[in-house]
């Protein structure tokens, strides 16, 4: 399905980081060192645990530690105690002595589509990596029981020489979600927008032993409105979803709205 085809080697090859959310031993993340170890140098710094909905956050009240490990052949690894977004913004700050030219978060355990991606640990790495002016890719499969990260994987080499083939004067981000069906059975790629996610959360309440009650949110897995030209629609149908995503938050077509409201405040007359 996708051009696999071994590159020549280059000592000029890119330097990739391998992130994730899942953790330094997930399946996702050996899968995507094996599949890129022949067209990139890699590194992986990754968490020593798993940050699954974690969303964007940054370690300041603590230090981060950082230490090497032998987590795949295919590329030289480290485990980060801090968050996905911790372990890029150290890459970008130094410890690898060498800027990345792309980041790649992933392969997570689950979808990350539509409004996951304020949550999702997987899409922080990949936005810490653009906040720091370099492209990355999210890449996660919908499956949450541990499926087959093959398709995913090789589908990310083909897009990794993509988005080398197209640089950009602003660093790119892509969120990529992948269906959880046999490769010969992927019906092929969709460019898209985010979809509407649809959450049933629960809150679950136990007693400790002292009596003290605690909580767990809990709830079934989330769903989604398959609607057509979206990453939910997109994997209802057996495509992989490629999503360009902004870290401009700005609702644009609210702002003449807001212009005409009487704003006007002058904070030195009492109320």
């Amino acid at each position: 399905m996708f051009d696999t085809a071994p590159a020549s080697a280059d000592a000029r090859r890119p330097l990739i980081l391998l992130t994730n959310d899942d953790g330094i031993h997930a399946p996702g993340l050996y899968a995507l060192a094996h599949a890129l170890g022949d067209v990139a140098t890699l590194r992986i710094i990754a968490p020593e645990h798993n940050w699954s909905a974690a969303g964007h956050s940054k370690t300041m009240h603590k230090p981060l530690r950082v230490y090497p490990t032998k987590a795949t052949p295919s590329a030289e690894s480290h485990v980060c105690s801090g968050s996905p977004s911790d372990c890029v913004t150290l890459a970008l700050l130094g410890v690898l002595g060498k800027k990345p030219d792309l980041v790649i978060s992933g392969i997570n355990q689950g979808a990350n589509v539509g409004h996951d991606l304020t949550y999702s640990g997987t899409v922080a790495g990949a936005m810490e990596a653009v906040i720091g002016g370099v492209s990355a890719i999210a890449i996660s499969l919908d499956d949450y029981s541990g499926g087959n990260y093959g398709p995913g994987a090789r589908f990310a080499r083909h897009l990794v020489d993509q988005v080398l083939a197209h640089p950009k004067k602003e660093p790119l981000l892509l969120n990529v979600n992948v269906p959880a069906l046999p490769e010969h059975e992927i019906q092929g790629v969709q460019v898209t927008r985010l979809g509407h996610r649809l959450y049933r959360d629960a809150l679950v309440k136990r007693t400790d032993p002292r009596g003290r009650p605690y909580y767990w949110i809990g709830g079934e897995v989330p769903s989604g409105i398959p609607e057509k030209g979206t990453d939910i629609g997109a994997l209802a149908e057996g495509f992989i979803s490629v999503t360009p995503v902004l870290l401009d938050l700005t609702a644009h077509d609210q702002l003449a709205m807001l212009r005409e409201w009487d704003l006007a405040y002058d904070a030195s007359v009492p109320s």
